[in-house]
């Protein structure tokens, strides 16, 4: 048998570390999943009356964004407060009466504002809060719907 050259060996092995490496990272922010939801979620806004300059009124608004579980439909209400087209303010309150939705929907309202806040609305595309993948997808059916509502 004979015996592999010494670099050959080491630059393979680098090469598996790093993709094992890249296949352990979190994402979390940017990376667009898809959304699964209907558009028939309800929504709502509440217009300040002021204008931004960047293609967004300034004002609270919220929407329905609806998602696909293993358990079923499921859905979270939404509300962002925008100012110069960013998110100033963002809150969920969770629809899930039971099981793993409750809990996900619960962990994920308890962290998107740490993701979304100061960014701009144009930015938001969550995969990923505190464990939760499934719940961004409701998040940002209701992110397509607030842009619609928030329109210049």
């Amino acid at each position: 048998m004979t015996a592999l050259p010494r670099p050959l060996v080491l630059g393979v092995a680098a090469f598996g570390l790093a993709g094992a490496l890249a296949g352990c990272a979190t994402t979390t922010g940017s990376t667009d999943t898809g959304s699964s939801g209907s558009d028939s979620g309800s929504d709502s806004s509440s217009d300040s009356g002021s204008t931004s300059s960047a293609g967004y009124k300034d004002g609270s608004y919220t929407a329905t964004g609806e998602y696909q579980s293993p358990g079923g439909n499921e859905s979270i209400e939404v509300t962002l407060t925008l100012a110069d087209s960013k998110v100033t303010k963002a809150e969920v309150v969770p629809h899930a009466s039971s099981g793993n939705a409750k809990q996900y929907q619960t962990q994920f309202s308890e962290g998107i504002s740490g993701e979304v806040v100061g960014k701009s609305l144009d930015e938001l595309s969550v995969t990923r809060v505190s464990g939760s993948s499934l719940t961004s997808r409701g998040f940002n059916d209701a992110v397509d719907q607030i842009k619609h509502l928030s329109e210049l």
